[in-house]
């Protein structure tokens, strides 16, 4: 079975490293479905979710919060350099909770005080959360 290797670097080093048969990624140009042998490529990723089925066992499946990065694909390995990601079991949905109630606190405060960079950052905080929130619950 062909196969690839997924690894996932953040400023804490390498977080993830396994070898996969199929990979889901949503680029800033939109969805990326990744197969072995696909075309080399390096692209801006999105705050979203990754998804890795594993080689082990066809059920397998790895879900990560990824927030923002790079993509590399070549020769079969993949590489996501971002400032965070957490893997679905790493990911404390209480904690994710209260930064979204944060943010969206952070966020109606700065509308109401027109601060765009103020209003620009909740935003992205409240993305942040809400992806942590929705792969968390997977």
């Amino acid at each position: 079975m062909a196969q690839m290797t997924v690894q996932i670097v953040t400023p804490d080093g390498l977080i993830y490293n396994h070898h996969a048969q199929f990979v889901t990624v949503r680029t800033t140009d939109g969805e990326m479905g990744i197969l072995p042998h696909h075309i080399n490529t390096i692209a801006v990723l999105a705050v979203d979710e990754l998804k890795v089925r594993r080689v082990d066992d066809v059920n397998h499946v790895d879900w990560i919060a990824v927030n923002g990065g790079i993509i590399e694909i070549a020769n079969d390995l993949i590489t996501i350099v971002a400032d965070s990601a957490e893997r679905e079991r790493d990911i404390d949905i209480n904690r994710a909770e209260r930064a979204k109630l944060r943010a969206e606190h952070e966020l109606e405060e700065a509308h109401d005080k027109h601060l765009i960079d103020q209003e620009k950052r909740a935003r992205i905080a409240l993305q942040r959360a809400i992806n942590r929130i929705n792969v968390g619950s997977k």
